[in-house]
């Protein structure tokens, strides 16, 4: 105790970031709102939470939480971007909740395995597209059963009343394996089998518009989707983009990996 208090006094507490206050809570944003004239803390907090409503059932006629269902906790987490904007990120306490008694692995796409599949579309001629899958683990179901009390950033009509997690949220133990396993489902509906030297690698067979049949492979790190075709713009709208949202600025061919 002695050790990590002498640490914790050296340490520099970060209290801006870009020349921007950061809050230190939702009370300490809307103060820096208001001291300053604008919403921007306001409107970010608003934003995260409208986004966040499909991950919770609030019961608003049921005092109790559901049978089997343990408490859990979280809290906002301010940062400023590059570009000056605002971000609040609503995050489970994920350190104060039991380990579950099943699988939390998710893998991601290795790095040999992108520059070979990068490799395999220079040699056949096929496109590359990227794209990002918007507030990724609310897409997906949560496998642990834990309510929270609401706070006051979820309004004031509904806090002090219990809310149940049905969705994976950041900061879980199980939310990476949850999105993981839901994706793996997904990739697996629309055909396509995971490869065996990289599980995050998937292919299935195509016809180019020449008759010959060639190999289409969609590679996967989180929400990062890497799609290797003849037409895979087309891929990520239509059969990927059904499944999930997609953000609209991040189709395209990748500029970095």
């Amino acid at each position: 105790d002695r050790i990590i208090a002498a640490v914790n006094s050296r340490v520099t507490k970060t209290s801006h970031k870009y020349g921007v206050e950061i809050p230190t809570s939702l009370k300490h944003a809307f103060a820096i709102d208001e001291r300053n004239g604008n919403t921007l803390w306001r409107d970010a907090v608003n934003k995260e939470m409208g986004n966040l409503k499909v991950a919770f059932d609030i019961q608003h006629d049921n005092p109790k939480p559901p049978p089997g269902f343990q408490k859990a906790s979280g809290h906002l987490v301010f940062d400023v971007r590059m570009t000056l904007e605002r971000k609040a990120r609503w995050v489970k306490d994920g350190h104060l909740t039991p380990e579950p008694a099943w699988c939390t692995y998710a893998g991601v796409v290795s790095r040999e395995s992108i520059r070979i599949a990068l490799t395999y579309a220079s040699l056949n001629g096929l496109n590359v597209f990227g794209a990002d899958i918007q507030n990724a683990y609310l897409q997906a179901p949560t496998t642990e059963k834990h309510y929270i009390i609401c706070g006051p950033e979820f309004g004031l009509e509904n806090e002090g009343k219990i809310a149940v997690i049905v969705r994976a949220l950041y900061g879980g133990k199980s939310a990476g394996a949850d999105y993981w396993r839901h994706v793996r489902k997904a990739m697996t509906e629309m055909g396509f089998e995971s490869c065996k030297a990289d599980p995050d690698v998937w292919m299935r067979p195509g016809i180019k518009d020449n008759g010959s049949e060639y190999w289409q492979f969609v590679l996967l790190y989180t929400d990062d989707i890497l799609a290797i075709m003849c037409d895979p713009e087309t891929f990520l709208r239509t059969e990927i983009g059904t499944r999930f949202t997609l953000k609209e600025s991040s189709i395209g061919p990748p500029t970095q990996y």
